[in-house]
């Protein structure tokens, strides 16, 4: 079995002793050879100079595939294609368009008056730029505004039918997840590749707390699992060993491409990798 094709997502650092530790995980990632990296967008748009920045950098110093997270939230269409163009300029040609979490606090996403009102105007206004590889969010569990599976699939299709051309998923915890969302993709007609989104543990409780909000299904054997692992001191390896088991279950069921959320820590995504049979190639030159 060919080792799968590999992408990573980061954020963007809020302080200097965060921006060294994302420059830490680039380094350390980037030997190994993933197709592209993305870089978030805070929610209600807290982040959007912070992206930018970290976006170009990585770029520029990195020789990596960047793909910028952009959203609709609290921005006129001006002011959001304005940052789209920049991307642009600089070379970047990859973005994630998304509708975007809105602000803490708020009742739900309320679009700006001036703005895109949803993630499929966004698209579609990027796509008719011509320039931009898009890709865009999917949620095997589903979205927690959904109403229902099939509404959620229409929506899904909605995007690749306006230009995006991969679908990037939320995280889940067990094989059959996905499985089952990629056969319901292809009944609804969408071809587009579904990349799987895979999030290595590095905190059982608060990875339990932000599953809980994003409507992703829990199995409870995870928590017993999670608490004897605490016990023992041993959760590093535990979260190792279910997240490898995840993504060879997900390459022996003809997955090619992973995407992993590594939370700007690199050592947990870097060993799963090695455990895939992904070995490191050149090492990551002219660093900043």
């Amino acid at each position: 079995m060919a080792p799968p094709e590999i992408s990573f997502e980061f954020f963007p650092p809020r302080n200097l002793a965060a921006s060294f530790r994302l420059w830490d995980t680039v380094q350390s990632l980037a030997p190994l050879a993933p197709r592209f990296v993305s870089v978030t967008y805070g929610a209600g748009g807290t982040t959007r100079d912070l992206t930018r920045e970290a976006v170009e950098t990585i770029h520029k110093h990195s020789g990596l595939t960047v793909a910028a997270h952009l959203t609709c939230v609290d921005a006129t269409r001006a002011e959001t294609l304005e940052i789209a163009d920049g991307f642009a300029k600089s070379g970047v040609r990859d973005i994630v368009a998304l509708r975007g979490d809105p602000p803490k606090g708020s009742a739900g996403f309320t679009p700006h008056p001036d703005g895109f009102g949803s993630s499929v105007e966004l698209i579609e206004t990027l796509a008719q730029r011509g320039n931009f590889n898009i890709r865009v969010g999917a949620y095997p569990d589903i979205h927690p505004e959904a109403r229902d599976a099939s509404a959620d699939l229409d929506w899904l299709k909605a995007k690749i039918d306006a230009g995006a051309c991969e679908a990037l998923t939320q995280f889940f915890f067990e094989p059959e997840t996905f499985l089952r969302f990629r056969d319901a993709c292809i009944k609804a007609g969408i071809d587009a590749p579904i990349t799987p989104g895979i999030l290595p543990i590095e905190n059982w409780q608060g990875v339990r707390k932000f599953a809980t909000q994003c409507g992703t299904n829990i199995p409870l054997w995870l928590d017993d699992a999670f608490e004897k692992a605490h016990r023992d001191g041993r959760e590093d390896l535990l979260a190792t060993a279910i997240c490898t088991e995840l993504c060879g279950d997900l390459l022996a069921e003809g997955v090619e491409r992973l995407h992993f959320y590594t939370l700007n820590t690199p050592e947990l995504t870097r060993n799963i990798c090695h455990a895939l049979g992904i070995a490191p190639s050149v090492e990551l030159q002219n660093v900043a």
